[in-house]
This record gives C-alpha cells, sequence and structure tokens, in this order.
C-alpha cells in the first residue's frame, strides 16, 4: 500500500495514491459487518500507524540513480521527496548538484572535451583527405570551450530539476542526514535545520575523486576541477591507469598541451581484456603522451615560479604546470557525514554502503544504489539500480539488478569498448574459448598517412559456441558496441555472427566476419597439451 503523510499547519493528513485508495477500499470492505468494534479499533489502528510518514520514499542525492529512482517512484503512485547540495560545477561537502557527477563533472563534460580534443588530429588527417590549411592549425581557445561546458551543464542541471518536478517529486537543497530508520535531518544552505519522516529512505550520493596519502598531495587536483579551469595548463601529469586517466590523458594531450601518464602497473585500465591493454598503452605513446608504467608517485613540491615538481619512486622529477590526480574514487558517505553508523547501515573497508541483492541496506527501511555501494560503477548501472527500486519497493515486485554483460566504454583517443568477459576471465571460470581477433587500419584515417590500429576480439566458448566477450579499440567503437551488448544479452552464438550481413564499408562489420582462429585456450587445451607431452 502505497500512502503517506503531507503537513498542513498543526495538521497532517494523507495522500493516497489511486492504487493506496483501491487498497484501502478493498481492507475496508473485508471487515464484515458482525465484526465487533474491537476488530474495527484494531484496522483503525493499522492504518493510522502506516500513516505516520512526511513521504513514502525520501532521496538523498540527486545523481542519476537518485532522479530516475524518485521520478519513476513518483510516477508509480508513491509520495517522494529528495535533498540535493546546491549546484556547483566542483563538488564539495558543501555543494553539489542536481544531475550528479555524470551531468556536472563526469561524463558529459568529459565527452564534451573529448570530441573538442579529437579535432586536432581531424584537422591534421583531413590534409591526406585533400584539405589545404597551409600547415597551420585553426587556433583553439580553452576560455571558450570550457564557458560553451558550462552553459551545457547548467541547462542540463535546469532540466534535471524539471524534470523532478513534472514527476510530482518534491525537492529539498541542502545536505541529508540520516537521524533514525525512518528519519533525514536537512541542513539548507543557511545552516537551517529541518527533520522530515519516511516510510523508507534512498541513498544515493554517488561517490568522489581521491587523492592518496603524500607529501603535496593537495597541490594536485582532480577530475573536478580539470573540468573548471580557467585557463588551460601548458603541462600535464596524470597519475593513475583507470579510464578516467587515460581519458584525461587525451583530452590535455588533443588540446595542446605537454602530457605525461603515471601508472603503476605495466599497462593501463586493469581490468580490461590484456590486448585492449596493450593497445592503448601503444597508442597513448602513439599520440605523444610520455608514459611512464610501473611507477608511483612520491611527493608533490611547488617551485618558486608557481610550477610543480613531481618525483616517482624511481628518483624522476617531472617538472610540471598541473598535476592531477586520478588515482580512483570513494564511496561518498562522509562528505558531508550521512550518519549511517549511527543507525546501524553496515560499510565496508573502503566506506561503501553493504547493500543485499536488492539494493536494501542492514537497516530494513533503507536502500541504497549508484556509486555509493562501489558494486558496478556506471552511470547506466545506477540508472538500472533505481529502476529496480521503484518495482522492489513500490509496486511490491522483488526486482534484481542484472550485472551481467553490461557494456562499458573508454573514451581515450581512439576509444574502448567492451561487453562480457575478458579473456583472462573465461579462463578462470573454467571455460575453453576460442580466440577471433582483426587489427586494421580504419578506412577513416587510410588517406592521413597516421599508424594507428583498429582491434577487435570476440570471445566464444566452444562448448556452447556462444560469444562471451566482445572487445574493440577504434574510432566509433562505443557506438558498435551498443548493438553487440544485445547481441550478448540475447545469448548470441558465433554461428549467428557469421550469418549477418554485415554493413559495408564499416569498421562494425568486422565482427560478423572474423573466421580465422586465432588461438584456444583454457583448461582442455591445456590437458590435450598435457596428454600430447606425454606421448
Amino acid at each position: 500500500m502505497s500512502l503517506s503523510v503531507a503537513r498542513h499547519g498543526a495538521t497532517a493528513f494523507p495522500i493516497f495514491s489511486n492504487a493506496a485508495k483501491r487498497n484501502l477500499r478493498q481492507l475496508s470492505a473485508s471487515i464484515p459487518a458482525r465484526h465487533s468494534r474491537r476488530h474495527a479499533r484494531a484496522f483503525s489502528v493499522k492504518i493510522s500507524a502506516e500513516m505516520e510518514y512526511d513521504y513514502d520514499i525520501f532521496t538523498i542525492g540527486g545523481g542519476s540513480g537518485g532522479v530516475r529512482a524518485s521520478r519513476m517512484s513518483s510516477q508509480a503512485g508513491a509520495k517522494v521527496g529528495l535533498v540535493e547540495l546546491p549546484y556547483s560545477p566542483i563538488s564539495s561537502a558543501t555543494t553539489g548538484g542536481l544531475g550528479g557527477t555524470c551531468v556536472i563533472r563526469g561524463c558529459v563534460p568529459k565527452k564534451l572535451l573529448v570530441y573538442g580534443s579529437a579535432f586536432e588530429s581531424e584537422f591534421r588527417d583531413a590534409v591526406g583527405f585533400g584539405w589545404d590549411h597551409g600547415d597551420k592549425m585553426p587556433e583553439f581557445s580553452w576560455e571558450r570551450l570550457i564557458a560553451a561546458k558550462n552553459g551545457e551543464i547548467e541547462r542540463l542541471n535546469g532540466i534535471y530539476g524539471r524534470l523532478l518536478d513534472g514527476a510530482g517529486v518534491e525537492k529539498y537543497e541542502g545536505a541529508g542526514r540520516v537521524t533514525g530508520p525512518n528519519s533525514v535531518e536537512i541542513i539548507d544552505v543557511d545552516g537551517n535545520k529541518k527533520t522530515i519522516t519516511a516510510k523508507t529512505i534512498l541513498l544515493a550520493p554517488g561517490g568522489r575523486a581521491w587523492k592518496p596519502d603524500i607529501p603535496g598531495a593537495d597541490l594536485g587536483i582532480t577530475s573536478d576541477e580539470a573540468l573548471a579551469f580557467e585557463h588551460q595548463p601548458k603541462r600535464v601529469v596524470v597519475i593513475g591507469g583507470g579510464y578516467i586517466a587515460v581519458e584525461f590523458a587525451g583530452i590535455f594531450q588533443g588540446l595542446g598541451s605537454e602530457v605525461n601518464i603515471v601508472y603503476r602497473a605495466d599497462l593501463p585500465l586493469r581490468g580490461f581484456d590484456q590486448e585492449i591493454r596493450e593497445t592503448v598503452a601503444t597508442n597513448l605513446a602513439a599520440r605523444g603522451a610520455g608514459v611512464h608504467a610501473g611507477a608511483n608517485p612520491v611527493s608533490i613540491a611547488k617551485n618558486d615560479d608557481g610550477s610543480l615538481t613531481l618525483t616517482l619512486n624511481d628518483g624522476t622529477k617531472i617538472e610540471t604546470d598541473c598535476v592531477m590526480w586520478a588515482t580512483g574514487r570513494v564511496p561518498n558517505t562522509d562528505r558531508p557525514d550521512l550518519g549511517l553508523k549511527e543507525v546501524g547501515v553496515e560499510l565496508d573497508s573502503k566506506g561503501a554502503v553493504v547493500v543485499d541483492e536488492y539494493s536494501k541496506t542492514t537497516v530494513p527501511s533503507i536502500y541504497a544504489v549508484g556509486d555509493v555501494t562501489n558494486r558496478v560503477n556506471l552511470t547506466p548501472v545506477a540508472l538500472m539500480e533505481g529502476m529496480a527500486f521503484k518495482d522492489t519497493v513500490v509496486l511490491g515486485k522483488p526486482t534484481k539488478p542484472d550485472y551481467e554483460n553490461i557494456p562499458s566504454a573508454v573514451f581515450c583517443q581512439p576509444p574502448v569498448a567492451t561487453v562480457g568477459m575478458t579473456e583472462a576471465e573465461a579462463v578462470a571460470k573454467g571455460m575453453t574459448c576460442d580466440i577471433y581477433t582483426s587489427t586494421f587500419t580504419p578506412m577513416k584515417i587510410s588517406l592521413a598517412g597516421r599508424v594507428e590500429k583498429a582491434f577487435m576480439k570476440l570471445i566464444v566458448d566452444t562448448a556452447t559456441d556462444k560469444v562471451v566477450g566482445a572487445h574493440m579499440v577504434g574510432p566509433d567503437s562505443a557506438e558498435i558496441m551498443q548493438g553487440i551488448g544485445i547481441a550478448l544479452k540475447c545469448g548470441a552464438t558465433k554461428k549467428q555472427f557469421d550469418s549477418t550481413v554485415g554493413i559495408h564499408p564499416s569498421s562494425a562489420e568486422e565482427f560478423v566476419t572474423m573466421r580465422t582462429l586465432t588461438r584456444t585456450v583454457g583448461p582442455k587445451v591445456a590437458e590435450k597439451e598435457a596428454v600430447g607431452a606425454k606421448m
């Protein structure tokens, strides 16, 4: 039953969804007239107990997951409130904004800068296709790009507010702190406090960038500040080997900064397929970035002229104008403090909210979705978790988020896209797999005189012929992989890939024309080799 209590002066009155009204009528009709007044009083007490909350659902956090869950829950009949910090391009304990990381200081502004930075190589490639710009590249203005980006994210921030309004969600601006299983304290921008109650509390505060604890760490910036620079730094060192690191290395390099990238592993993009990682490392160096693999930062010092000196564990010193930390993100449970430990919500060693398969925390009335749970930290996954929350809590249809075969992309240059298992993951699960790979020069740069290869890979389970992994580095890889993701979700086989007519000429057709087996890997191969060695 979806019902709640709205406040009007000192009087509380219930707000019922249509579904709740029907349920109440059915419940009332189910009590026979012959039942005693005692039964009627018991029924009345039961209903009153369910009407003691200001909201059915109250959400802390207005990012992708929180907004989606709140909108859909409200449209499904629940009375929903949401609190989010005031808007700012740079997040802090007192600033945030509707749209969250993705819209304001993540996916969207980053992709806009990726687009902007890609023109540099395309201007050069154009000469091979007959264009003549007299060896003079067009002039680039960082200030104009950032101003345009800011205008776009402010527009989107406003759209998120209007989406909530249109869905009937009541918005609060400020910080939310959980004070009980069914209560949240809201602190507004002026420090005023207000407590609201809710039958269910949803945590969706997202995550934030993390800096390691080394001398001078605070002299470095994070992706928040990198997307909001007033002036472009001439020299940048990006520390980290994950997707944020390689994306920003490409952005700054493409826009004309001198770039070094430092990561502690031998290759970037830990967790991605090995051959993808190797290709990305090659492309980073080929596009002009200084690559420092197997290195760790030791300290950052500020010089008299305002520049910085980064010292690595091997003694290397790099002089730069900017050090950007891209060393991971942490769940946003303590900035500002959400009060979770005090009410019994369990957090893991990284501060993430521990949830069950339905996104419920250790407090039955409190749920959590998105990056704060540190499951799969992607915007579309937070949206999926928000929809599952609505189905479970509002519609009463217990729904688990489905984390199998989630497509993802890394917008380095050229971009990476992937879905399904890596080769190593498939082998670790005991599968014997046929591996198909293709390396080629994309037609888009075939006349440009630039040496940069696209790479594609399919991983096929030999026992079922199902394609269990698809990976690509190359132009338009994200656009291509979205369709491949549907195929894997449907359990497509290699035979079905092979029987699909390709779109020609395109890079995408390579996925349906790979006929030559590159290798077979897995336990059965090892067994066969062991038998052969004994003979």
